[in-house]
């Protein structure tokens, strides 16, 4: 666990894409780098694997999510229904433009940053940035030089910030 200034407790969490696992690069990274960070491995559709992470994350608040494509699609619609819990949300090549994503009614307020290729063609800006905009009133966009793995970009991020 992590503790802010005023020493509230956060709650970093990683949560993989569709086809990886928490023994995938980002996951292996964050083992390494920042081994506060939660993560546990999902299966399934996406309401199987919403189902199994709000069972991990019971009774849990000031959360910081980190979700990767299907992981970052996994953590909106998490905020879309709990977003009392979260403090902030870091959207790696969210996967927005999966399963009819439909953004909620009224834009979430939690604070997220999206961070996404220009050579994404898995999750394409042009798809995800106008769905991420109609999710997110606090919304910050990181379009980057990379593709949908951003393999050069996340290990550069300034992810002492990002988990505080």
């Amino acid at each position: 666990m992590i503790r802010t200034s005023d020493s509230s407790p956060v709650i970093p969490v990683f949560l993989h894409g569709r086809e990886s696992s928490t023994k995938g690069t980002k996951a292996r990274w964050f083992a390494t780098h920042f081994p506060a960070v939660r993560m546990w491995d999902f299966d399934g559709d996406l309401d199987q694997r919403l189902s199994q992470l709000e069972q991990r994350l019971q009774c849990m608040n000031d959360l910081i999510l980190v979700g990767s494509s299907f992981g970052g699609l996994m953590a909106a619609c998490f905020a879309a229904r709990y977003p009392e819990r979260c403090r902030r949300l870091v959207l790696l090549a969210p996967a927005l433009n999966f399963c009819a994503y439909q953004p909620p009614e009224q834009p979430v307020e939690v604070p997220a940053l999206v961070v996404i290729g220009e050579h994404d063609t898995v999750c394409p800006p042009d798809l995800v940035l106008p769905l991420a905009r109609k999710t997110f009133s606090r919304l910050t966009e990181h379009c980057v030089d990379d593709d949908h793995m951003l393999r050069e970009t996340f290990p550069r991020l300034d992810w002492n910030r990002l988990l505080e």
